[in-house]
């Protein structure tokens, strides 16, 4: 008996050993494992701005070179050339514009080249048949190279800095190249050799010195990478977190640590926080009256600012927030926003309205209504300068929505309908329900000017709004020709980066107040004020 007593002793003694010795190095594993996938989503995320970044400039690049090509001047004429400055000018990553004739440079938005320059040697073209020069020195440069992209007589001038201009510390290297294994730029010196091992075979991961991650999209590859002696600092507050766990109870803490760990992880989990800690910002797009250039009002656009100070994109975040009921204090929480942000403001210019997006949610039980009603009494805001924007989806029960923007509009609110176009609902929708306004999604917008197979969507779009006696909203306007477009067709209003891009609540008050006192002085002021 003596010796079972022993035995089951010594069996108790190894277990619970056992049972304290491995959660703990189950945590140490773990926090291994979340410190090095924490750090390569960063990279990741990373790499995949500077995908965006650099894609975004050949756009810029392309849309600046497609422009060009209408209305055709006679070249090199002071109109050609005054032309080509003013692309050149409202083109941020265009440093310079030129025009070639049988391979030599004829002038540029500086004006007639007097010396001969031959077109520079393309060495290659990206899928939408633009012709990219990797290093060019042209004299305005001052020796520092260029990256030249071609198409058709024309050309621009990038600084390759343009392509991986992000934000990022000083030991996080970035490098950008093409499907066909060419450097296009780099920033804080990446490995040479692991930057070419990536771009032959993209893919996350880690060597002994460094951890890295592979962005890849529309024939572009982006890398990033950092030390891997970055991870110690970080591995360090991650075992602190779940190392102090007791040995006689072990297993239970390590449980809940992991099951809590877990939640707080998730992006769900994430967003449950943000809410609750009013993470939410808001930042306000100016609505612009074609036709006079005033800023008649805003949309107000929610923006997730962590504590470390990044935003999330909306993208990201919104669809997560429909889906899980979570949008629903985050809109009251922009109504909130709104009248401290703008509350002074509204009170001062009663003309002014900003603009709410409502979601499917809100559009079919009508709460918004009452909050609205809570959150604007003695305010001294009126009901008509908050504007309610729902989008197509917000239809599924069109019976409810017809309801929540029927009661909207007995209380004051103008109603829009936003991205029109983009869903399903129809002319006979639209005739059933009432509604204010309607908004012009800028994938309609975008086609203004180009001859595609959707070009001609924005025009019928336009003359139905007009049949039901709407008022329009183009939104994503860029260009002057978009502009242009739009007002020689009685659009009403226009928003997008051709007037301001969002602004944080302060610079749309300034915006507001220096676009008012150049009202008189014609639209081109109004954009130096948004720039």
């Amino acid at each position: 008996m003596e010796l079972r007593r022993s035995r089951v002793i010594a069996a108790a003694i190894f277990l619970g050993l056992l049972g304290a010795i491995v959660p703990i190095v189950a945590m140490v594993y773990i926090s291994w494992v979340i410190t090095v996938e924490k750090q390569q989503n960063n990279l990741e995320r990373l790499a995949e701005q500077t995908i965006m970044r650099a894609s975004r400039t050949f756009e810029d690049a392309r849309a600046a070179l497609d422009s060009l090509a209408y209305p055709r001047l006679v070249p090199c004429s002071d109109l050609h050339i005054a032309r080509m400055r003013v692309i050149a000018f409202n083109t941020p990553s265009v440093k310079e514009v030129g025009y070639f004739e049988n391979g030599l440079l004829k002038c540029t938005s500086w004006g007639i080249e007097e010396r001969k320059v031959d077109r520079p040697w393309i060495d290659y073209m990206t899928p939408d048949g633009v012709e990219v020069a990797t290093r060019v020195q042209p004299a305005v440069s001052m020796g520092n190279p260029m990256m030249a992209l071609h198409y058709g007589p024309y050309n621009v001038l990038v600084d390759p800095a343009r392509f991986v201009d992000i934000l990022v510390d000083a030991d996080i290297s970035l490098a950008l190249a093409n499907r066909q294994g060419m450097l296009i730029n780099e920033l804080n010196s990446p490995e040479t050799d692991l930057v070419n091992a990536l771009i032959d075979e993209p893919k996350n991961g880690m060597t002994s010195s460094a951890l890295y991650a592979v962005a890849h999209d529309k024939g572009l590859i982006a890398i990033a990478m950092e030390p891997r002696s970055n991870l110690t600092g970080r591995l360090r507050e991650e075992q602190l977190l779940l190392l102090p766990v007791g040995a006689f109870v072990a297993i239970f803490i390590v449980g809940v640590v992991v099951w809590l760990s877990k939640k707080r992880l998730s992006p769900l989990g994430e967003l449950a926080i943000a809410v609750r800690k009013r993470e939410f910002i808001v930042h306000y797009q100016p609505i612009i009256e074609l036709k006079t250039g005033i800023c008649v009002g805003a949309e107000a656009l929610v923006r997730w600012r962590r504590p470390d100070g990044s935003l999330v994109r909306p993208d990201l975040f919104i669809p997560l927030a429909e889906e899980s009921g979570l949008i629903l204090p985050i809109t009251d929480q922009v109504i909130e926003a709104i009248i401290a942000d703008l509350g002074g403001l509204l009170r001062a210019e009663s003309s002014l309205h900003i603009a709410v997006n409502l979601s499917a949610a809100d559009v079919t039980s009508g709460r918004i209504l009452d909050v609205l009603d809570r959150k604007l009494a003695k305010t001294g805001i009126a009901a008509g300068q908050i504007w309610l924007e729902a989008t197509e989806r917000g239809f599924i029960d069109i019976e409810a929505a017809r309801t929540t923007l029927t009661a909207a509009r007995q209380k004051g609110h103008s109603v829009a309908i936003d991205d029109f176009g983009t869903g399903y609902s129809s002319l006979q929708y639209l005739q059933g329900l009432p509604m204010d306004a309607l908004k012009i999604d800028k994938s309609f917008v975008d086609t203004i000017g180009r001859n595609s197979a959707t070009s001609s969507v924005t025009g019928h779009i336009i003359e139905m709004a007009k049949t039901l006696d709407l008022q329009i909203v183009a939104e994503g306007v860029e260009t002057e020709e978009q502009a242009d477009y739009l007002k020689a067709h009685d659009v009403h209003f226009g928003q997008g980066w051709l007037f301001s891009k969002p602004l944080p609540a302060a610079d749309f008050i300034d915006y507001h107040r220096n676009a008012k006192a150049r009202s008189g002085s014609g639209r081109e002021n109004i954009r130096c004020v948004a720039a």
